[in-house]
């Protein structure tokens, strides 16, 4: 598929592993351009894809100790980059849904409105990062990071009428994974273990 960029091979992972700063620099080089592909297809915008595979590779240089098995390093490295791409869409709607400075919602929320909140917050990042590509990036710019519409169409070099097309299909799509995880309730999204550093 990547021809020109294979993957590091396992006796130099091994090395890495085991201590040789060499072998290190070139695995974490020969996964970059893997580790950015990840990132295109799987975060929101251009930025948070460069922003996740940095991320990616730091964890990559720093626990490479903690990879299992040598030949797990592409999956081991795709988990990394979608944890990391879904964190910055709860960061988002964390953000965006954030309640007001109200005199009247002054109150400090209950240890089980904020769990239930958090809870919330986690399925509908889950469900957002799970939409394709297209579908993933003109959501989050339109709808949680409030850009303009024209400013949306003109960013995915889109007519205003195919942004507002892609938008809609979008919610749809939003509205209709929301709607099957409420009514499975038993069945838990595949949530990500926070810094992930396992294979």
């Amino acid at each position: 598929m990547n021809q020109r960029f294979p993957w590091p091979d396992e006796r130099l992972i091994k090395a890495a592993q085991d201590g040789d700063v060499t072998s290190l620099t070139t695995v974490v080089m020969e996964s970059q351009p893997h580790v950015r592909k990840f990132a295109i297809s799987l975060c929101a915008s251009p930025q948070d894809a460069e922003d996740a595979a940095q991320e990616a590779l730091i964890i990559l240089y720093r626990k490479i100790g903690t990879l299992r098995a040598t030949g797990a390093l592409a999956s081991w490295m795709f988990r990394i980059v979608r944890n990391e791409c879904l964190r910055q869409v709860r960061l988002l709607i964390a953000m965006r849904d954030e309640p007001s400075a109200e005199p009247e919602a002054s109150a400090e929320p209950s240890a089980e409105e904020a769990v239930l909140y958090r809870l919330e917050v986690e399925r509908i990042a889950a469900a957002v990062s799970a939409l394709p590509r297209e579908q993933r990036q003109v959501l989050i710019m339109r709808d949680v990071q409030g850009l303009p519409g024209k400013t949306v169409a003109h960013t995915l070099g889109l007519s205003t009428a195919a942004m507002k097309s892609r938008l809609h299909r979008a919610r749809a799509a939003l509205r209709h994974a929301l709607e099957a995880t409420d009514q499975a309730p038993d069945r838990a999204i595949d949530r990500p273990v926070e810094g992930e550093s396992r294979p």
